[in-house]
């Protein structure tokens, strides 16, 4: 049930530049496309029709084919499947990291807000179809990242000797994890449930990136989504060109010069930066960076040169072997997919917000760019513990000592604000002064020390009044303490922090059914959300 919907840029935990673009900021309109609407999905289609290859939904449809021949799929999402063939179907798409376990709670977040766009979308323009689409960034070589979960203040972590792109890590090393895993779940049903999920798919698949396709889709099988893994020969086939392109011309790099010296000038964070060759190259369990000196090429790690001409054939025989950094990765997947929209979180937002130059250049379609919906979830315990100790939701998102200051201000009798007493102060000094400036300099500068004197011993007054208070409302004030700890773990947004898993222990696969609920896609509102 919905609690209340709060601005995000109130929040406080957002960039400047992701508020102002979710706010329409007219100032930003050069950056993208068209802004999320229903409305503007009807002219998104009509471009995207003309300017994509449909050559590419065959081998699209043949590799995700290929890909799923060991997941255990419905007929509804074969015959689903099936539509990727057709020119009247597009998709929609947000992409994550093999995170293990999923990750923070967002993960869900992206997929359902991906999810619950495209049946929108099927109900109003009916004679297309509309597909979801999770892309999985298999490529990523850092581990680290995403290595780990949390579950309440426990942290599981699969520490591991492999290299290279992430989603070709065998998961025969995570049976040493299971026994961590269990001891932090709790002793019930649905923590079971997720246990065998968890032996299902991690233990019985082969690689990082078979595993993470299966559970997702274990998740959402009632709701097609479709899950790709674009790190396929074939598929970088139909993006070679560009992947030329990049390393003759740096287009990345030249084309959004422009815009990042008016987002820089315009006090915005630079959110990614761009490099003169934005590939990398993978061979033999590594993926390294593809660097530019002078006239020749080298691999990161390597001292052998390779010339331009090298390095275009090798793009031509193997494309296989490049593989986009998160800037290049925008442009592969709208080539490769008839996509309209890509559903992000606030950093990706920003770093798309980049490149509509980049995109024009390359005379590709930039898709409509939506942010996931962000979510508190709060218990009906947590929701009466706010109620109880007479919390507004948008206090809980103050930093901690504003919030344990403003309620004791409102718990007691006492003003503790002495801000009145402080103008009456400067006012009767304002007079003094008047009188100081008919005198000599010295009188000037003993009425300045006495004025600093009396206002710091106010200052300190009230600190102390204001401490005495705290004292006295203790028992209230840690209660606030604990409940803001238990929704803002490690002082950020729960989303970032807390895995599905906690919810999905407590609420069982209804969490999910809830989730899908809530979750209004073009809704640009942070939502604090009451699960019983």
């Amino acid at each position: 049930m919905l609690v209340k919907e709060i601005n995000y840029k109130e929040t406080s935990f957002f960039s400047s530049l992701f508020c102002d673009y979710i706010n329409n900021k007219s100032e930003l309109e050069e950056l993208y496309n068209l802004y999320p609407s229903i409305k503007n999905f009807k002219k998104q289609i009509e471009q995207k029709k003309v300017n994509y290859n449909n050559n590419n939904r065959e081998k699209l449809y043949n590799i995700i084919k290929k890909q799923y021949k060991d997941v255990s799929c419905s007929n509804e999402f074969n015959s689903i499947l099936e539509l990727i063939k057709k020119k009247n179907t597009f998709t929609v798409t947000t992409g994550h990291q093999l995170n293990l376990f999923t990750g923070p709670v967002y993960f869900l977040y992206k997929i359902i807000t991906t999810i619950n766009l495209c049946d929108e979308l099927n109900n109003t323009y009916s004679k297309y179809n509309f597909i979801p689409i999770y892309w999985m960034a298999t490529e990523d070589h850092d581990f680290q990242e995403i290595n780990h979960f949390n579950f309440k203040n426990s942290r599981i972590k699969w520490d591991s000797d492999q290299s290279g792109v992430v989603g070709r890590f065998k998961t025969n090393e995570l049976n040493k994890i299971i026994d961590e895993i269990k001891k932090v779940l709790p002793k019930n049903s649905n923590a079971s449930e997720l246990i065998a999920l968890f032996k299902e798919t991690y233990l019985a698949s082969n690689c990082l990136s078979d595993a993470t396709r299966n559970f997702v889709h274990l998740l959402f099988k009632k709701n097609n989504l479709i899950i790709i893994d674009a790190n396929h020969k074939d598929l970088k086939s139909c993006f070679k060109e560009f992947i030329k392109n990049e390393i003759k011309n740096s287009i990345i790099k030249k084309s959004s010069l422009s815009t990042i010296g008016k987002l820089d000038s315009a006090g915005y964070k630079i959110q990614a930066h761009s490099r003169d060759v934005n590939l990398f190259y993978i061979e033999k369990n590594k993926r390294n960076r593809i660097i530019k000196i002078d006239n020749h090429f080298i691999i990161e790690g390597s001292n052998k040169k390779l010339t331009e001409k090298k390095l275009i054939d090798l793009a031509d025989n193997n494309p296989e072997k490049f593989s986009p950094n998160v800037l290049f990765r925008t442009m592969y997947q709208e080539v490769l997919l008839p996509n309209l929209c890509y559903i992000g979180g606030p950093a990706e937002i920003s770093y798309w917000l980049q490149l509509k130059k980049v995109f024009d250049k390359a005379k590709i379609t930039f898709p409509i760019l939506l942010n996931r919906n962000s979510l508190l979830l709060m218990s009906s315990k947590q929701v009466k513990k706010l109620k109880k100790l007479n919390l507004a939701v948008d206090e809980l998102f103050l930093d901690l000592d504003q919030l344990l200051t403003k309620k004791t201000k409102e718990f007691s009798e006492l003003n503790i604000d002495f801000s009145e007493l402080k103008s009456t102060l400067t006012s009767q000094f304002d007079h003094l002064f008047q009188i100081a400036s008919k005198t000599d300099y010295s009188f000037t500068g003993a009425v300045k020390a006495q004025q600093k004197k009396q206002l710091d011993g106010l200052n300190n007054l009230e600190k102390r009044l204001l401490s005495a208070q705290k004292k006295k409302f203790s028992e209230q004030l840690i209660k606030i303490n604990e409940l803001k700890d238990e929704l803002f773990p490690n002082n950020t947004l729960q989303e970032r922090f807390v895995n599905f898993s906690e919810f999905y222990c407590e609420y069982g696969p209804s969490i999910i059914d809830i989730l899908m609920k809530d979750i209004k896609p073009l809704n640009n509102k942070f939502l604090v959300i009451e699960i019983s």
